[in-house]
């Protein structure tokens, strides 16, 4: 084709790219990925924070509560249902001893839960609480629990583990029923690790 027969005879060379385009964008989504990166590192710490302060997520103190006497609120009757997991690979049988309890709040109350190690060798628990709707767990005291600290068993051993707690009065008053979960994790090497640093 002739110089005449092509009304624009640099048409082929106004598709090549800029010289530098390509590094400005390649820093620019490099900066973009670090951000991004940065935020959900800190996210977690963010997110707990606010689960402390709201009560969303259901997390419960990890400290024991002083029972400090309000009244009982006998007119009210709060349904308290409790439910046990192990965690993925963790061998323990585990289990609520009482199911359900309907107790007042401001009474203090005491159920327990029964767990065994079937296997040959010594592990180490901890169980860690939550509670839905997530906003009773606010108001859920408990003054002695297994979830305080890490519970070793033997090859074959047995326990019973008691959980004492009462109800805050404050409690919403469209609030009657929740649940407890517990959730057993073997932490047996953590834990090792811990105690040989």
């Amino acid at each position: 084709m002739s110089a005449e027969q092509n009304p624009n005879p640099d048409a082929s060379q106004s598709h090549t790219p800029k010289q530098g385009g390509h590094g400005k964008s390649v820093s620019k989504i490099l900066l973009v990925v670090l951000g991004m990166f940065g935020f959900g590192y800190a996210l977690v710490p963010l997110y707990d924070v606010f689960c402390d302060i709201t009560g969303i997520n259901g997390k419960t103190n990890t400290e024991a509560a002083v029972y400090t006497p309000q009244g009982i609120d006998e007119t009210r009757t709060i349904t308290v249902d409790f439910i046990t997991r192990t965690n993925s690979g963790m061998p323990w049988e585990f289990s609520a001893q009482t199911r359900k309890v309907d107790v007042h709040p401001g009474q203090m109350s005491e159920v327990a839960f029964y767990v065994r190690n079937p296997t040959k060798r010594d592990i180490i628990a901890q169980a860690v609480p939550s509670v839905s709707p997530g906003t009773a767990s606010l108001y859920l005291n408990k003054t002695e629990c297994f979830c305080f600290q890490h519970q070793p068993l033997k090859a074959g051993e047995e326990a019973i583990m008691p959980m004492v707690f009462y109800i805050d009065p404050q409690l919403p008053e469209d609030i009657t029923f929740f649940t407890l979960q517990y959730t057993l994790y073997d932490i047996t090497e953590q834990a090792v690790d811990v105690a040989m640093n």
